[in-house]
């Protein structure tokens, strides 16, 4: 195997990538900022069908809660390493980078908390706990990079 040296554009169609990573992965790594810093967090994810949106949740007694309370703009890994651990050039992952907002109780709670149940059933009791925030990210931009240097970028304002 020769793993490349040199980046390169990509031409990858990102939004069916999305829907196979929403398919075959459940977690992802989520960066905020803390005071300047970076921090980063696991989370369990769900795109929303349109795929303009993740879902996650998280405790609100939690650092990345507050971070996103103070700066919403975050950053999402999603990958697929696990399934791909000897092989360099199968290994896929995407940032999402975009703004992360608590969502509050109500109709569009309930709808989004349905997707997210929808592909999490085990955190049902989790997600519908008041200690525990349901948040969407809005994307506006996803850097894909396959094939360990084919990158791919996606606008979603363009």
């Amino acid at each position: 195997m020769r793993v490349p040296t040199k980046t390169q554009k990509g031409t990858i169609t990102i939004p069916e990538r999305l829907k196979e990573l929403n398919r075959t992965e459940y977690c992802a790594v989520l960066a905020t900022l803390n005071k300047g810093h970076p921090y980063t967090s696991l989370v369990n994810f769900a795109f929303t069908p349109d795929y303009q949106t993740v879902l996650f949740a998280t405790p609100k007694a939690t650092s990345k809660y507050r971070n996103i309370l103070n700066m919403h703009t975050v950053a999402l890994l999603i990958d697929n390493r696990s399934k791909s651990s000897k092989n360099f050039m199968g290994i896929e992952a995407v940032t999402i980078i975009g703004t992360a907002h608590p969502v509050r109780r109500g109709k569009r709670w309930d709808s989004l908390v349905k997707i997210y149940i929808t592909k999490h059933p085990l955190l049902e009791e989790f997600v519908r706990s008041p200690s525990t925030a349901l948040i969407t990210l809005k994307i506006e931009r996803c850097i894909h990079v396959s094939q360990f240097q084919t990158i791919t970028v996606w606008d979603t304002h363009t």
